[in-house]
């Protein structure tokens, strides 16, 4: 009826006009979705198809676990193999696997692109290569896995100009629900084809890092050769065969890469070569892997043969979380340089190599002024950034040498940050690890196509603890540039000295944009209050130490350790390890003390008042003043008659010493007498102790009346005397008689000085 009403000329009514466009729409969806999915979707089965493709590309999971070469050259035969993975609930048959190349990718923006790309798209995908070189797989049930393996002539896989290629392998095969081939899974990674080498090279400098989180603890052995404590054995499960340190030694030794040292972990195996002690529990245990860390270290000797060493800061210090949290805190910055002052003596005794240690590290290469200046505070100048912190403003259409001037006499080191953090995540399958390898190849390749005629220097900057398998993956990329054809490998002090770009940006970000997420993750303020108690603790007790060095450079690595990097996401762990720190040293420092001591009663005029001092330590103390101070000078006066009294204490390890104080008395009645050690220099240790000295004194009066008694008994004495001589006159011719026995002395009063607390009513020496 429309239609009529249409060609007789009629109006049709609003509700009908729309009734119709409606329809029209309707009825001709599906033919443009048709002509826009291609020449292809002719059916209505193809149409479906085309709709369903994104979900069902991604039914099977195709997992990449070999590519060699990994950059072929002409003549080479490209051997791919993997592991499919039916994910899906139907059987997949009639299926066949295949590779499709191409197209070849102009840019780093394009490689970034084409990793992002999951499902098959049909027209953005290239055709798969079929023919002999497809693999059928009649059939795979769901749930099911089956490997494979592709291998192609390079000359069959139609690459013309060199540069980088996508490569992908697909599976197309039917289900249940779609009767007609389609893609159900494909992988995509990246094929470098560079056929000869290039006029320029990039040069390419590859940190090697070997740090580690801390092990050792503050606490040491008595005996001559200070036995260290560790505070677990874990550190050998990392140094020993397939370990994480074992494995970057060994790897690296055959690579072309710069050594990035802690100092901290090198002295830690050189104290597992010798006798070393393991806490467990309340108690400690001899470590028993001396073996694991003499070969580890033979090993990495004979690696660092050629000097290529940078030794960071001893124990590796947070820099950032020093420059945003602990720089206003005193002593913060002293750390630091001390932390540098040990750190190429550390290397060079230990590895017989001279390091550079003019590299500062920050977390992640991200930097602010703040950072900076830190970083240089204790003498680097050159501090290893990250591109994604300079980050280029003028859009140059190509990565910039590494090396920039920041001022002051600074370098930046910029590393790439496509290329360092190629490797992160979790590279333990052989599909992640692939995937790494190539699409850094591919950077690589991009790095170099984008100005031919401009040679530049790149460094790579990877993660700071690499696991086992993500150092096996770096090697494996680097092994794939022993060729050279379009890289060249330089070290990391020469890259420092490349000739800055002109036009690469120079300028240091500001404060705002240092990443909120590092931030988070920075040692509290707090961390470096606790950290400045510590030290003062420690300045207090070395001080009165006949052999500080015992205490002051256990303690001193520790204090250093407090502010690793490898503390970043552990905040609790971090406390943990500060509390054991300063818990440590505060027993230490009580074991010199004074022995709790009873009233004291002073009868007489002037006496002496012991008080014992107790070193239990295995070392002698001196340089230590008892102070004694009285209550109430006009009851009790010390010394010269002050109410103040100093003497020297000088005690031998595991003695105790009376250091005993003259005392006069001028009026009855008690006085509180406080006693408390200090250094020579006027600080004072340890606790306070308070004690009474109870006053009797002895007045005219009473001096008097004894005076009197004496007489008495003089007289009484005569008197008997007399009264005896006649008793004796007059019995001497009777009987026999003998003279009365006198008493004996009395037992004295005194007994041998002792440690322990005085007894109540304690008698001062007169």
């Amino acid at each position: 009826m429309a239609e009529a009403a249409d060609f007789q000329g009629m109006n049709p009514s609003p509700a009908r006009r729309w009734l119709r466009r409606t329809a029209s729409l309707i009825v001709g969806a599906p033919l443009i979705a048709g002509l826009l999915a291609g020449p292809v979707a002719a059916s209505a089965g193809a149409a479906e198809a085309a709709t369903k493709a994104p979900t069902g590309s991604r039914t099977v999971d195709v997992s990449l676990d070999t590519l060699a070469p990994s950059a072929p050259v002409e003549g080479d035969t490209l051997t791919v193999s993997g592991t499919l993975t039916n994910k899906g609930k139907q059987t997949v048959t009639d299926a066949e696997v295949d590779l499709r190349v191409g197209p070849r990718l102009s840019g780093r923006g394009a490689v970034d692109e084409a990793a992002k790309r999951t499902g098959y798209l049909p027209g953005s995908d290239p055709l798969k290569l079929g023919g002999e070189y497809a693999l059928k797989v009649p059939k795979l049930a769901s749930g099911v896995s089956q490997d494979f393996t592709l291998a192609v002539p390079v000359d069959k896989l139609d690459l013309d100009a060199e540069g980088v290629y996508q490569l992908g392998v697909s599976l197309t095969g039917r289900t249940s629900d779609y009767a007609y081939d389609q893609v159900l899974g494909i992988q995509r990674t990246f094929l470098p084809w560079q056929q000869e080498d290039t006029e320029s090279k990039t040069k390419l400098t590859f940190l090697w890092p070997l740090i580690a989180s801390a092990h050792i603890t503050a606490e040491t052995g008595s005996d001559e050769q200070q036995t260290p404590v560790f505070a677990n054995d874990d550190l050998a499960l990392e140094l020993a065969p397939g370990g994480r340190l074992e494995q970057l030694v060994s790897l690296g030794r055959q690579l072309p890469v710069t050594w990035v040292v802690d100092p901290d972990l090198l002295a830690s195996v050189d104290a597992m070569t010798k006798n070393y002690r393991v806490k467990s529990g309340d108690t400690t245990v001899a470590g028993t892997n001396q073996s694991i860390a003499k070969k580890w270290l033979a090993d990495l000797q004979a690696a660092a043969e050629d000097g290529k060493v940078v030794a960071l800061p001893f124990a590796d210090p947070d820099l950032a979380s020093i420059a945003h949290r602990g720089k206003n805190v005193s002593g913060a910055l002293s750390h630091l340089q001390t932390a540098t002052e040990v750190a190429g003596l550390t290397v060079e005794t230990i590895l017989h190599v001279k390091p550079s240690t003019d590299f500062a590290w920050p977390v992640d290469g991200a930097i602010d002024p703040s950072v900076v200046d830190v970083a240089t505070s204790a003498g680097a100048h050159k501090v290893i950034a990250r591109s994604d912190s300079l980050e280029e403003s003028g859009g140059l259409p190509y990565t910039p040498t590494s090396a920039r001037p920041i001022g002051g006499g600074t370098t930046a080191v910029v590393s790439d940050y496509r290329l360092s953090t190629a490797f992160t995540g979790d590279m333990a399958s052989a599909g992640a690890s692939t995937l790494a390898v190539q699409r850094f190849l591919a950077q690589t390749l991009a790095v170099t196509e984008q100005a031919p005629d401009t040679e530049r220097s790149i460094v790579v900057a990877p993660q700071r603890m690499p696991t086992a398998a993500q150092a096996q993956t770096m090697a494996r990329a680097l092994q794939a540039l022993n060729a050279e054809r379009w890289t060249q490998p330089l070290g990391l002090t020469a890259a420092a000295e490349q000739k800055p770009d002109a036009q690469a940006t120079t300028e240091v970000p500001g404060a705002s944009r240092y990443p909120k997420k590092l931030r988070s993750q920075e040692l509290p303020t707090q961390a470096f209050q606790d950290i400045r108690t510590t030290q003062e603790s420690l300045n207090s007790f070395q001080v009165i130490l006949t052999q500080p060095d015992r205490v002051v450079t256990p303690f001193g690595n520790a204090i250093n350790r407090s502010v690793s990097t490898s503390w970043r996401g552990k905040p609790l762990e971090a406390q943990r390890y500060r509390d054991a720190v300063r818990t440590y040293l505060r027993g230490l420092t009580n074991e010199v003390q004074l022995i709790a001591k009873s009233d004291l009663t002073l009868s007489g005029r002037s006496a002496t008042i012991p008080v014992t001092v107790q070193n239990k330590l295995v070392q002698g103390v001196d340089h230590l003043v008892l102070r004694l101070t009285s209550g109430n000078a006009t009851r009790l006066k010390l010394n010269d008659g002050g109410s103040v009294a100093e003497l020297p204490v000088e005690i031998a390890g595991g003695h105790s010493q009376s250091v005993k104080f003259d005392a006069s008395a001028n009026a009855n009645g008690q006085a509180q007498v406080k006693a408390r050690l200090f250094t020579a220099d006027g600080a004072p240790y340890g606790e306070e102790m308070t004690f009474t000295v109870k006053v009797s004194e002895v007045t005219p009066t009473v001096l008097l009346v004894i005076a009197g008694g004496l007489l008495l008994l003089v007289l009484a004495g005569i008197r008997m005397y007399t009264h005896r001589k006649r008793a004796v006159a007059g019995g001497a011719a009777g009987s026999d008689g003998g003279e009365p026995e006198q008493p004996s002395d009395p037992t004295p009063d005194t007994g041998p000085e002792s440690g322990d607390p005085s007894g109540p009513g304690e008698k001062v020496d007169r």
